[in-house]
């Protein structure tokens, strides 16, 4: 996955730590081509990216997708008004096809797509690692020509 954010472009990530694919901050904070920087809440995680993306970077945020709903008025304001492009890389837990999550999971998550759709940002559902690093690109390559967030829903195998 960070090799696949490397050949994208992407070399300025925001975070706020979650479980399923977290992995990849030690893996980012230790590449010195990334820059990696925490943040407090999901939409402070937005809008540091958009931040680094206006100063010249190609930012992403990686959450989970309950931080969708804490970020959506930063995502509808600097995202989709502002036409900033940024990688959202999310945790995918509880939505459909991911059911095996707890109660809060599965409640949660069966929104984060309609949320999305209602603010406008287009998505993809990985559930495996095949062609990873293409799924990464074509991810980047759509923000940037849309300029627009730009939704990876990490599910499948990796909310195991």
């Amino acid at each position: 996955m960070v090799q696949g954010l490397k050949e994208a472009g992407v070399d300025f990530v925001s975070y706020l730590p979650e479980t399923r694919l977290s992995q990849i901050v030690p893996l980012i904070r230790d590449d010195p081509a990334m820059e990696l920087i925490p943040a407090s809440s999901e939409q402070e995680a937005v809008t540091i990216a958009v931040g680094a993306t206006l100063g010249g970077k190609q930012g992403a945020v990686y959450m989970e997708n309950t931080g969708v709903y804490v970020s959506s008025y930063s995502l509808l304001v600097t995202g989709k008004q502002l036409g900033v492009p940024i990688l959202l890389v999310i945790g995918y837990l509880g939505g459909v096809p991911d059911q095996r999550n707890s109660f809060l999971y599965a409640t949660i998550g069966k929104h984060t797509v309609p949320v999305l759709e209602g603010l406008g940002i287009e998505y993809q559902i990985i559930e495996d690692g095949q062609k990873l690093e293409n799924k990464i690109r074509d991810g980047v390559r759509a923000a940037n020509a849309q300029r627009a967030p730009f939704a990876l829903l990490f599910a499948g195998e990796f909310s195991e």
